[in-house]
């Protein structure tokens, strides 16, 4: 069994903790938080126990980072240093060079570091990756109502970043160029944005998040020469017209559409138990440091852009900073 501590316990270090908590393969070692209140509900709760950071490292094969980003570096890195295999929220690290560096000490110890990038152990999306392996264009849409949670950073790496590495691992070619824009508009950060990925092969992604709509929205739409798919991530239903699955559509020759669901599959219970494959059996890592690096790097040049562009419209008279 492997001991799998928790540092964090805020609403993802909450559900991280109950998936290890109930694991066929782990035990939960401890709760770790900066308030030990919280570490110290959370422990009851799931029948572990609050510890110090030092005695949580010393518990434990293990350790899931689930603080706020800012910290990922200094957690998962002390962490590594102790020997530790390592879990860590999305995204990796706060700049380019922490998330190197991370990769690197991983790397250097012989340790598994797993990035919490949850939508790639969907079925959604081995769904997504069986039926368009060659998408020519893709459009995400991502919004939510307002929530203090998450505002510690923008909205990109809040929920874009969830469908950014999505739609890395399903292109699977260099960026060429990135458009966007976005603005703060209830907390310090952007809550509001969108980018336009063109990539090397042709393809192009248009990413849409928003953390102030008045409902939640979770859609992917992919249109390629093998037809076109969409996916409703919230309602958990994929929908296919193509020329190789499902039923004849009338009034279109030769096309077929499928439709299909799931109720069962938890991606985030998948996540853990492929961590545990790759600490325990050697599996080899889905999210690892370079796909979690990827992802960072992509956000940080939307932010990147989306300043520029800012400027650009403060400049020409379309937005005001007061």
């Amino acid at each position: 069994m492997l001991r799998v501590g928790v540092a964090g316990a805020g609403y993802f270090g909450r559900i991280h903790a109950t998936k290890v908590a109930k694991s066929a393969r782990a035990t939960l070692s401890g709760i770790f938080d900066a308030d030990p209140a919280r570490a110290a509900a959370i422990a009851a709760e799931t029948g572990s126990a609050p510890r110090g950071w030092e005695e949580l490292l010393a518990g434990s094969d293990a350790v899931v980072v689930a603080a706020p980003a800012e910290v990922h570096f200094d957690l998962a890195g002390a962490a590594l240093r102790a020997g530790r295999h390592v879990l860590v929220e999305k995204p990796i690290a706060a700049t380019l060079a922490q998330a190197e560096a991370l990769g690197a000490l991983a790397a250097e110890r012989g340790l598994v570091l797993q990035v919490g990038h949850q939508l790639r152990y969907s079925a959604e999306h081995e769904a997504i990756a069986a039926r368009m392996p060659r998408p020519v264009y893709i459009e995400c849409i991502r919004v939510a109502p307002f929530k203090l949670r998450g505002t510690d950073v923008s909205v990109i790496l809040d929920l874009m970043i969830h469908d950014l590495d999505l739609v890395l691992t399903l292109v699977d070619s260099p960026v060429a160029a990135i458009e966007a824009f976005g603005a703060p508009v209830a907390s310090a950060h952007e809550d509001i944005a969108n980018a336009r990925i063109s990539f090397a092969n042709g393809c192009v992604a248009s990413i849409t998040a928003s953390r102030i709509a008045l409902k939640t929205e979770r859609r992917m739409r992919l249109f390629s020469q093998d037809g076109y798919l969409t996916v409703d991530f919230a309602a958990r239903r994929l929908t296919m017209i193509g020329r190789e699955r499902g039923m004849p559509v009338p009034g279109l020759e030769g096309a077929m559409m499928e439709t299909t669901g799931w109720t069962d599959h938890d991606a985030l219970e998948a996540e853990h138990a492929a961590f545990a494959a790759s600490v325990l059996d050697g599996a080899p890592v889905l999210v690892n440091a370079a796909a979690g690096t990827r992802a960072l790097a992509a956000a940080l040049a939307i932010t990147e852009r989306m300043q520029e562009a800012r400027a650009r419209a403060v400049a020409g008279g379309l937005i005001r900073l007061d």
